[in-house]
């Protein structure tokens, strides 16, 4: 079984300096292959590859398209029978790869995984983006095993038995290709940030499980492209989370869900504001605005979806809000929020 170890590099020399050696050295099959997707970089990412990193495949691609094309158009080019889309600023450890390939081939019907994502600055924690699988709530809204909004938690060996979770993260996703190219991959129009959540809910309407697998881990740097807190990133998640509510919830709970959200987005931009970050604010704004004008060219993605619907009630979507939860009852772990 053929895998490519596939990382999506847009001016990341060094993160490519820094973790390729260890990916190599923890990576060692001959099923394997190390690919670097340059996104039209203009650093000296390429020169870094060519001079010390002879063996890793280079895909170029003429411009930065983004993660989610940017992915796309990477996978395109390669024949595998396993995808591992790898952040450049991930560093894996011993055996890290085995374990996800190992339950993938055990369980036909797990479509992807991931592995347990700590943070590589505080690595006694869980990492945001990912943490131990991620899940959404009611208004979708995401968060994980071991992190909440902004607050993660120690790892204790609380999640370390295999979980179905609603998403897996981009940061490290092991995916069947022939289930990623049947299902239409990734959205183009998401550029970055949720793409993965939109993909997975695809996933898990149409009847595939989706685990994570914590007996394998890495530790995940986190916001190399942009910081958590840069308006660009407020904005592309903003706008993502509402198209990908509206290409995926069932009829019944579209316009529901939609209004509430109309609220809590304007909530979330108050407090921006008065937090001293008015460039958020605006960015919520534009996010909202840039919304309702993708509508009309994403009703054919959402008729597709409902078409091809084979589960409606995904377990994994909590029946609650975890907003009003952190802020009214201050639960702010998954075990608070799962009872």
């Amino acid at each position: 079984m053929k895998t490519a170890i596939v990382i999506l590099n847009w001016n990341g020399a060094h993160y490519l300096q820094q973790f390729l050696p260890v990916l190599r050295e923890y990576t060692i099959s001959s099923d394997v292959d190390i690919y670097v997707a340059d996104n039209g970089s203009t650093d000296n990412s390429l020169l870094i590859l060519g001079k010390y990193f002879q063996e890793v495949k280079i895909l170029l691609l003429n411009r930065n398209y983004g993660f989610a094309e940017g992915y796309n158009r990477a996978l395109a080019q390669i024949e595998a029978d396993y995808y591992v889309i790898l952040n450049s600023d991930v560093e894996v450890t011993p055996g890290w790869l085995e374990p996800l390939l190992g339950y993938l081939q055990q369980h036909p019907d797990v479509a992807a995984c991931q592995p347990k994502i700590l943070s590589y600055h505080k690595r006694t924690h869980f990492e945001h983006a990912g943490a131990a699988g991620g899940f959404i709530d009611m208004l979708g809204y995401p968060f994980c095993r071991g992190r909440v909004l902004a607050v993660t938690e120690e790892d204790r060996g609380q999640y370390d038995e295999v979980c179905d979770v609603f998403w897996a993260t981009g940061a490290c996703l092991v995916i069947r290709a022939e289930v990623f190219e049947k299902e239409g991959g990734f959205d183009d129009d998401f550029f970055a940030h949720m793409e993965e959540i939109d993909l997975c809910w695809r996933l898990k309407s149409r009847g595939y499980r989706i685990v994570c697998v914590p007996q394998s881990k890495v530790y995940h740097v986190g916001g190399g492209t942009l910081h958590v807190e840069h308006p660009r990133k407020t904005y592309l998640n903003f706008r993502n989370n509402l198209l990908l509510l509206y290409k995926n919830l069932p009829q019944k709970q579209l316009f529901p869900v939609l209004f509430l959200r109309f609220f809590m987005d304007y909530l979330a931009a108050f407090q921006f504001f008065v937090t001293g970050k008015p460039q958020n604010a605006k960015a919520v704004f534009k996010a909202r605005v840039d919304f309702r004008k993708m509508l009309s060219s994403f009703k054919s993605k959402r008729k597709e979806n409902l078409q091809k619907t084979t589960q409606i009630h995904v377990p994994e979507i909590a029946r609650k809000s975890v907003i009003l939860n952190y802020y009214l009852l201050g639960r702010k772990t998954y075990k608070a929020n799962s009872e």
